[in-house]
This record gives structure tokens, C-alpha cells and sequence, in this order.
């Protein structure tokens, strides 16, 4: 049984392929020039967390990861480390909705493995992704702070939300755990309303953003482009009779929650080169198709990638899908479509 791993990211390379031309009007996502190291625990259960160090935690589901978040986590790193002590980041999967609310509906920004690279790009320490049960959820305030945050993860600080709450029926408060501070000699920094507020960020904010197809908003707030992550299989080839060959798109997670319907241009690393590209979600309605497809025609590629896992970042939305007459209209569009992306990525790469 594994009861840890260890992933190391450079930010000049895995982290920058993740992400690597993000601008948007108001936000830039800029990766390290110089290459450093960022060595990330990953604890699978807070059973598992066995360090002796004090550390500086704080505590979330953290779907997207977005501006607002990433605040928190560097404001973490940053007191961690002059503390010398452990920047520690816990969060749950599956998400709470769906354990107490039985929510299977609740669709997630981000993937596990998603959250978990996004996370360690902000260096931190060590991520412990602890399995939320009914069993948990039971805990009482003192066993969550005594025994968990105080004997386990050793806190020196908690870095929490104002309006966080804690412990069995959610019955404890902010106020609460400074009381338990006192008692047990830790540090409580209380992330007020107004500075939550001023972000005025918040996961549903892009759920919502997203679901409505609004590509621009959910970008800046995430501060990077939506990301989604799925593995290349086989389709029908119909693409490449008419000169766009497309990567079939397989989504493992149920969860995820993926754009609306429509034409999007997006980016890849395969292979460890940068490859632009053009994405259909929908359902094929020239050729009479009725089930849902991710398909993406790479620009200058023809690589074999069957059975590859691509990370695609999502730049901007170029139309809605639609319905074409014949085929020869759907190809005339999709030549128009290559020309759009191709000017929009080419005028990106003249900001740089």
C-alpha cells in the first residue's frame, strides 16, 4: 500500500508546459524563468501524515485553485518559510457535497491530479488529500483540532476563512478555534470578510462562468486557462476525409465539469513541444451524430497519440456548434475556424 508519493515539478518545465502562454487582460500566469525544484509530498490520508516539523496549515476543497486561493496558499508558503516550518495544504476528495448530500449532480473545476499540480506549482510543502466520509464529518471540534491539527499535523498557524467551519453538523466557528488555540499554543490567522470580498472570486462564480460559456471570465479568475485532461482514443476518422484529423477526447472523471457545447481554441504539450489546435464539443449534428465528443484538430500535426494523456488548455471560445448542409460547408467553416485561432495565438505571441 502506498501512503505517499512524492512528485517533483521544475517550474521551467512541467509547470511551464502546464501552462505555458497564459495572458489575459487583467491576470498573467508567469512561470519561473530559472529552473527550480519544487519537491511536493502528496499524503494520501492524514493517517499517513508522519512529519515532525511544526507546520503552517490551512485547510479547503480548493476547486479550481483560483486567485482568491492562490493568495491564501502564497500567503502560507511565504510564513512557512520563514518560520522554517511545513506549508501544508489539506483538502478532501470526494468533495463534501457529495458524501453529506449524496450530490452526484456537484460537477468539479478541477481533476484530483489537476489540483494536485496547480497546488505544488504554488510551493507547497505537502498536499494531504484525506477521503471525506460520513466518519469524518463526525468528528467533534476538540477531536478535529486535538487530534488532528494539533497532534498530527503540528500546527504552529492555521491560515482559515472568517466564516469557516469546523467539526460534527458544522457546529464550530472562527471563534472556536481560537479558543482551542489558546489551550493547545497555536496561531489562528483569520482571513477577514473584506479581503475575501475585494476578490470577490469564489468556485461557483466559474461553475457558472463556465457552464454559460463565458471562457474570458473563467480564465482571469483562475488565473491560468481551463484545463481539461483526458486520454486519445479512437474515433470514426470522418476528420481526416476532409483534411481535419481530430484527437478523440476521453474524460475518465464524471465529475469534471466541461465547457458548453461549441468551437474552442486550445493548446497542448505532446511530446514536449507546444502544439495549437482547435476543439468541437457537441454532438456531430452534420453527420447525424447524437452522443456528446470532445474532438480536437492539432494544427500542423500528425503524430500517432492513441492511448496518449494530453493536458488541453482552453484559450478562448470561437463560435457555437452548428449545423452545416453538407460536408464541403463544414469544411469551408473549419478552414475559417484554423484561420481565427491562427491569428488570435500569432497576435498572443506578438504581446510576449
Amino acid at each position: 500500500m502506498i501512503l505517499h508519493k512524492e512528485i517533483k515539478f521544475s517550474t521551467a518545465s512541467n509547470i511551464q508546459k502546464l501552462y505555458p502562454l497564459f495572458k489575459s487582460k487583467n491576470h498573467s500566469f508567469v512561470p519561473h524563468t530559472k529552473i527550480q525544484l519544487l519537491l511536493v509530498k502528496i499524503v494520501s490520508d492524514i493517517e499517513n501524515y508522519k512529519e515532525d516539523r511544526p507546520s503552517v496549515l490551512t485547510i479547503g476543497t480548493f476547486d479550481g485553485v483560483h486567485i482568491g486561493h492562490q493568495k491564501i496558499i502564497r500567503n502560507l508558503v511565504s510564513q512557512a518559510k520563514e518560520k522554517d516550518h511545513l506549508a501544508v495544504v489539506l483538502t478532501f476528495f470526494p468533495h463534501p457535497r457529495m458524501v453529506l448530500q449524496k450530490d452526484s449532480s456537484i460537477r468539479l473545476i478541477d481533476t484530483l491530479e489537476e489540483k494536485q499540480k496547480i497546488l505544488a506549482s504554488l510551493g507547497v510543502d505537502i498536499l494531504v488529500i484525506h477521503p471525506f466520509s460520513k466518519e469524518f464529518s463526525r468528528l467533534t471540534p476538540l477531536e478535529f483540532t486535538r487530534d488532528l491539527l494539533v497532534n498530527t499535523f503540528k500546527i504552529s498557524k492555521v491560515i482559515i476563512g472568517y466564516d469557516h467551519r469546523f467539526g460534527r453538523n458544522r457546529e464550530a466557528s472562527i471563534q472556536d478555534l481560537h479558543q482551542f488555540s489558546a489551550v493547545y499554543n497555536f496561531e489562528v490567522e483569520e482571513i477577514p470578510a473584506q479581503e475575501i470580498s475585494s476578490v470577490n472570486i469564489s468556485s461557483t462564480k466559474i461553475r457558472t462562468a463556465l457552464v454559460e460559456g463565458d471562457l474570458e471570465m473563467v480564465n482571469a479568475y483562475l488565473n491560468r486557462p481551463y484545463l481539461l485532461t483526458g486520454t486519445v482514443s479512437k474515433g470514426a476518422g470522418l476528420g481526416r476525409t476532409i483534411g481535419f484529423p481530430t484527437a478523440n477526447i476521453e474524460i475518465k472523471e464524471a465529475y469534471k465539469l466541461c465547457p458548453p457545447n461549441g468551437v474552442y481554441r486550445v493548446q497542448s504539450i505532446i511530446d514536449g513541444k507546444l502544439v495549437f489546435g482547435m476543439m468541437n464539443i457537441g454532438i456531430r449534428p452534420t453527420v447525424g451524430g447524437d452522443n456528446k465528443t470532445i474532438e480536437i484538430h492539432y494544427f500542423e500535426f500528425d503524430k500517432d497519440i492513441y492511448q496518449q494523456t494530453l493536458a488541453i488548455e482552453i484559450r478562448s471560445k470561437l463560435r457555437e456548434e452548428q449545423k452545416f448542409d453538407s460536408l464541403e460547408a463544414l469544411q469551408k467553416q473549419l478552414q475559417e475556424d484554423k484561420k481565427t485561432c491562427i491569428r488570435l495565438f500569432d497576435s498572443e505571441k506578438s504581446e510576449d
